[in-house]
């Protein structure tokens, strides 16, 4: 009941993120599994049986707020469930050792990103009126598939990111329709890491329950959330506490000495700090510039409004 419970709160604050920046439930769970010393194709299964779930609860919870366009969906899940089973089949052939090394350099670098993306960089501008094609979409979830399997998570912050980038769907429905689409590729992984995994590698069923449940009851907060929480602090915050994680795990099994850890610690937390404080920074800034934006838009909107009443 312990192991549920634990779990449960894991995947419930790893959704609430998830949900709300389009990425990082994967990235989240499989650090913490990897952590407390499960493999990492195990690691990987556990949290990719559980995305079925919640990825499910939030599909549903992003069509009930509109966030999805169905036909990024559709061209974006195929080749990402054929990148998730080839995956699936690469990281179960490495060996234990390699594997464990190979996700969590994964998982660093995802975690780098996510905080310098959201702490640093511009979000992207927004286009409506240009939404992303096939030869676009297609190879986008083939990587993103696969880097999700091989990685323990990557399909947020490879697809999402890029989409962002790229400017060609408004934010709200790049994460809705990256979060539904995942849908069909935490199913293609769970499939493929159960036909390649050996029956040595047994999966903790209530990790995955928790996970799940934890998942699921966090999807529709954070479908609500999406319109309401700033994603620069929230990416900030995740994506710092994913690179301490993993540099720790990295660090460890590197032997490194105890001087080597320390400064390593040192930089991860003066970067983590300054990615928050400029991720704050620009969302004040923001604000800031969009009441001036409306004060200065007001006087032309009482000049329109006095022409229609006279």
């Amino acid at each position: 009941m312990r192991i549920l419970v634990l779990f449960g709160l894991a995947g419930f604050l790893a959704q609430l993120v998830d949900g709300t920046l389009g990425m990082a439930f994967g990235v989240t769970s499989t650090t913490t599994l990897v952590a407390l010393g499960t493999t990492p194709a195990v690691a990987s299964a556990a949290v990719h049986l559980a995305e079925v779930g919640t990825t499910l609860a939030s599909g549903a919870a992003h069509w009930r707020f509109k966030n999805i366009d169905w036909r990024t969906v559709g061209i974006l899940a195929v080749p990402g469930a054929v990148g998730a089973v080839i995956g699936a089949y690469v990281l179960t052939s490495l060996s234990t050792e390699f594997a464990e090394v190979w996700i969590t350099t994964i998982l660093l670098l995802l975690g780098l990103y996510v905080l310098i993306r959201f702490a640093f960089l511009k979000l992207g501008k927004l286009i409506t009126d240009k939404r992303p094609g096939a030869k676009f979409l297609g190879p986008l979830g083939l990587i993103a598939g696969f880097v999700d399997a091989t990685g323990g998570g990557g399909w947020g912050p490879v697809a999402t990111t890029t989409l962002l980038s790229s400017g060609r769907l408004e934010p709200r429905k790049v994460i809705g329709s990256v979060d539904t689409s995942e849908f069909i590729v935490a199913l293609a992984a769970s499939i493929g890491f159960f036909f390649s995994l050996s029956s040595e590698h047994d999966l903790n069923y209530t990790v995955v329950l928790g996970l799940m449940l934890g998942g699921v009851i966090a999807a529709p907060i954070a479908a609500w959330l999406v319109k309401l929480v700033p994603p620069r602090v929230l990416g900030a915050a995740a994506g710092g506490l994913i690179v301490f994680t993993n540099a720790r795990t990295l660090l460890n099994s590197a032997d490194a000495s105890g001087a080597v850890i320390t400064i390593a610690y040192v930089a991860i937390v003066l970067l983590w700090a300054a990615g928050l404080f400029a991720a704050i920074r620009s969302v004040l800034t923001e604000k800031r510039m969009n009441v001036l934006a409306g004060e200065d838009d007001g006087p032309a909107r009482d000049e329109d409004q006095q022409k229609v009443t006279s």
